[in-house]
């Protein structure tokens, strides 16, 4: 077994919750089916896969916070990566479900009441240079979606340069663009 520095009821609790909730998920495309696939087998090889000690992968959790009326999508400024990211991060000793570990970071990074929905919408894998000393870390991150209530005013943490509504059709990064879709979808399709 690796030895992890989270406390054992946590591992085993997270690291099932993500196995069973990835393993149930439908993607949305064969892309997103490859990548549910290599983060159960990164789970599947790794007790402590769910940790940022995990190298050079581990899983975060993140939300993709929509307006009440979709429109817009609540984006925090990373003061680490100077970019525009949905909020999000590392799980922590205290967190025994992903959605939790989501919730927890929206609501730190936000300052905003929310609610996710616990089924994922969206995976990705990416290079995260500035995460651990070597600078060779990958995230396997898996987003959740939250609708913030009408009329919610957000906060700006201690982890954030801004966080800022941004317009769904005017996204500073064009990397965003399918996962606030796919939110959408899901949101609209709920409301439809």
């Amino acid at each position: 077994m690796v030895s992890t520095g989270l406390a054992p009821a946590a591992i085993s609790a997270a690291r099932p919750d993500a196995l069973g909730a990835l393993r149930a998920w439908e993607p949305a495309s064969a892309a997103q089916a490859a990548l549910r696939d290599r983060f159960t087998a990164h789970l599947d090889r790794h007790v402590d896969g769910l940790l940022r000690g995990c190298r050079p992968d581990h899983l975060t959790a993140s939300t993709i916070v929509l307006s009440a009326d979709a429109s817009s999508v609540l984006l925090t400024l990373h003061a680490k990566a100077r970019r525009w990211f949905q909020l999000g991060g590392h799980l922590e000793e205290d967190d025994t479900t992903l959605v939790g570990a989501a919730a927890r970071e929206a609501v730190e990074e936000s300052g905003l009441d929310l609610v996710l929905d616990p089924v994922p919408v969206h995976l990705d894998e990416h290079a995260v240079p500035f995460c651990g000393p070597d600078g060779r870390a990958r995230h396997l991150d898996v987003r959740f979606v939250a609708v913030a209530p009408s009329g919610a005013r957000h906060a700006v943490s201690d982890e954030s340069l801004d966080v800022r509504w941004w317009p769904v059709d005017g996204l500073p990064d064009a990397d965003l663009a399918e996962p606030v879709a796919l939110a959408r979808a899901r949101v609209q399709g709920r409301v439809a």
